[in-house]
């Protein structure tokens, strides 16, 4: 999945929190929330638009504008590595939100369950244990994607 294409899928399923997120639709999703908030902080600098508090006005809006598919990303990605969404709970445990949060990018730099979980097939169109599409058997050796083996 590439940039562009994680972008779109996080704005069309923004609010479903059911199926499966690859990780590198979750790690761009990262990256645009990334982009997105260093945009909103220079116009919130540039036009002076913070509060008393320092919010700024763009900084907020795009947190808001975000919060949901943000979420929903979260949640699938965390089907996809085989355990529940409602683990973002944790980040609401006063003490321990620092661990978890070390906790979840761990996980989420794990590559997604092999084969189908219960929260749905698998994105990436593996079956379980063989790194092989559906439908075709296993294959060990021969040529490949990279050309014979054991020729430069």
């Amino acid at each position: 999945m590439n940039f562009q294409t994680a972008i779109k899928t996080g704005f069309s399923q923004y609010v479903t929190f059911s199926g499966r997120a690859r990780r590198s639709e979750y790690w761009y999703w990262v990256l645009f929330n990334v982009l997105v908030g260093v945009v909103a902080s220079i116009l919130d600098a540039v036009l002076d638009t913070s509060t008393s508090r320092g919010v700024g006005l763009f900084s907020t809006i795009t947190s808001l504008a975000l919060l949901l598919p943000s979420l929903a990303i979260f949640w699938r990605r965390m089907h996809d590595i085989g355990k529940p969404g409602l683990w973002f709970l944790a980040y609401f445990i006063p003490i321990a939100n620092i661990v978890f949060a070390i906790v979840f990018i761990v996980w989420f730099c794990q590559d997604s369950q092999p084969g189908p979980n219960q929260y749905g097939p698998n994105p990436k169109g593996l079956d379980a244990g063989h790194g092989q599409f559906p439908g075709q058997p296993p294959q060990f050796g021969g040529p490949n994607q990279y050309g014979q083996p054991g020729r430069s």
